[in-house]
C-alpha cells in the first residue's frame, strides 16, 4: 500500500471528470487500521491518502460488519452433478384463482316465489345487493 496521492482530473469548476480511483480491499483495511492506532484521526489518515473523510468511515463501518476481508470464502473446485427429471411449472395467479374456486361451492341467493317461481343469484352476492333484494321482495 503506497502513500503517493494521485492528482484528480476535474473541470474548470473543480469537480471530478476522470474515473474514479479503484481501492483494494487491502488498501482499504490498511487506511481503516490506520485509524485505529491511538491518537489517529478519520480525516487525519483520508487527508494522508487523498479521500474522502466520509469514505473512510464507509469502509470503517465495513470493516466493523467483516465486509473487508482478504481471505476467500472456502469453496471446493467439485461441481455436483444435476439431474432434472420433470420440468417445474409454477402455478400463475389465474390457475391458483381457478382451484379455489373449484375447492369451494358456487356461491348463490335462491328465493322462491309465492307462485311456484324461483329466482336463483350466483356468484360473489355483494351484502348491500343482498339487503336491497330482501327490501324490495318483503315490501310487495
Amino acid at each position: 500500500m503506497g502513500t503517493s496521492v494521485e492528482a484528480a482530473i476535474t473541470d474548470k469548476l473543480g469537480r471530478r471528470s476522470g474515473p474514479r480511483r479503484k481501492y483494494t480491499v487491502l488498501e482499504k483495511r490498511g487506511m481503516v487500521e490506520e485509524t485505529h492506532i491511538r491518537g489517529a484521526s478519520v480525516p487525519e489518515v483520508a487527508q494522508r491518502h487523498g479521500v474522502n473523510a466520509n469514505l473512510l468511515s464507509v469502509w470503517r463501518r465495513q470493516y466493523r460488519e467483516g465486509m473487508l476481508r482478504t481471505e476467500a470464502p472456502a469453496m471446493s473446485g467439485a461441481l455436483l452433478p444435476v439431474k432434472v427429471s420433470t420440468p417445474t411449472v409454477l402455478p400463475t395467479e389465474r390457475s391458483r384463482a381457478l382451484k379455489a374456486a373449484e375447492k369451494e361451492p358456487p356461491a348463490y341467493v335462491e328465493v322462491d316465489f309465492a307462485g311456484g317461481q324461483r329466482l336463483r343469484i350466483r356468484g360473489t352476492i355483494d351484502r348491500q345487493l343482498l339487503k336491497d333484494l330482501i327490501s324490495v321482495l318483503t315490501s310487495r
